[in-house]
């Protein structure tokens, strides 16, 4: 019996950071499990050209995202320098665990989507670190150990294994559920067995 719903997710995803609120807002009481993946790595594994690249959908996305915001009342800017790397950012979600992950996540997904900042400035990054008392410098040196690199490599290696190909994307009894827009679906699954 599964216990979880998983969640597959980068940074870089307007969409994961509004099913990331939508989690917090409509998952209560049930755990989901914060899987990292490099979601340009995906789309390189899958051959995708992201919506970044295609003017006409990243236009739609942008108009997307606003009114799903607005449905569900998060507060939500389109970042101005979107795409931003966040290669470093999800590395540092191998390296940092329980209260200290969870608000990692919630700090970096506000700074990126919320507060319109450059998150690949490393003294937006700074400010983020000392929120969760860790150094800029410690968190550089512990995210670039190969084990790490290899790490977040494999989970998105893994994720591709599992037919996910986009993020968010939400596991649960082996099913696939792609898109914030997918989370009462999940939920439903996850009702279902529980």
């Amino acid at each position: 019996m599964t216990k979880n719903i998983e969640f597959y997710f980068d940074f870089i995803s307007p969409y994961t950071y509004l099913g990331h609120k939508r989690i917090k807002n409509e998952g209560v009481g049930i755990k989901f499990n914060y899987k990292p993946i490099l979601l340009g790595g995906l789309h390189k594994l899958w051959n995708i050209t992201p919506q970044a690249y295609i003017e006409p959908k990243k236009e739609f996305m942008i108009m997307d995202c606003e009114m799903v915001s607005k449905k569900f009342k998060i507060d939500f800017i389109f970042n101005s320098k979107f795409p931003l790397n966040t290669i470093k950012l999800m590395r540092g979600c191998l390296i940092l665990e329980n209260d200290q992950l969870k608000k990692y996540i919630e700090l970096v997904f506000d700074a990126y989507w919320k507060n319109n900042e450059d998150v690949t400035d490393n003294k937006v990054l700074s400010k983020i670190l000392n929120q969760i008392d860790i150094k800029l410098e410690e968190f550089i040196e512990k995210i670039e150990k190969n084990d790490i690199k290899e790490k977040l490599k494999k989970l998105t290696s893994d994720a591709f294994k599992k037919k996910i190909f986009g993020a968010p994307t939400f596991v649960i009894n082996n099913k696939n559920f792609w898109g914030q827009d997918r989370l009462e679906y999940a939920i439903e699954e996850f009702n279902s067995t529980s």
